[in-house]
């Protein structure tokens, strides 16, 4: 990823996306750059949604087990709030948050905050989920990750569901959702 030099002095804000289908790393990414935001000494806050209690209620928990805090909230605006004095904000699991998301990324951006953004790009059925397509529209910088189909090994960037439910959202982990190549997706 290029970075433009900044040689004017004033902070410059971005907004970067990590996306892909479930078990492609985003998590894991997103906790990779926040470490190394750690490590510069850089003032970050880090949030997540409220209903993702999967691993654990306050931190982001990785596939692998990696973990960093947050800060749980039911409302992307809170994030406004909340990130006052900032250079760089975290969020994961994007495609939860309500329809201002988008909107406050932005608007962290034109105040100077570098935001980095994980989420799923597709839903279990292969549409666009929530307002990831949105914040990916207004991003600097898009990063997509791909898992292993566990049918055939190949590149997988579809989240298949295992389990029969029709509801969009649906919280689970290997017991519930499984890495699949465009083929064996649409093989069911």
């Amino acid at each position: 990823m290029f970075i433009e030099p900044n040689t004017s002095g004033e902070r410059r804000g971005s907004i970067e996306v990590i996306c892909g289908s479930m078990f492609s790393g985003k998590t894991e990414e997103l906790i990779r750059r926040l470490k190394r935001v750690k490590i510069a000494n850089l003032k970050v806050e880090i949030f997540k949604p409220a209903i993702d209690v999967r691993h654990d209620e306050v931190k982001i928990v990785s596939h692998d087990a990696q973990a960093i805090h947050s800060t749980p909230i039911d409302n992307s605006q809170k994030i406004l709030l909340m990130a006052q004095d900032v250079d760089v904000i975290g969020i994961d699991e994007a495609q939860f948050f309500d329809d201002e998301i988008a909107n406050v990324c932005d608007e962290l951006a034109f105040r100077g905050v570098r935001v980095i953004v994980a989420g799923l790009d597709m839903d279990f059925m292969g549409k666009p989920f929530g307002q990831m397509p949105y914040i990916m529209a207004k991003a600097d910088y898009v990063t997509k990750l791909h898992a292993i189909c566990q049918r055939c090994g190949s590149i997988a960037n579809y989240s298949y569901r295992k389990i029969p439910n029709e509801e969009q959202v649906m919280l689970g982990a290997t017991d519930a959702y499984e890495p699949r190549c465009r083929k064996c997706y649409h093989n069911k």
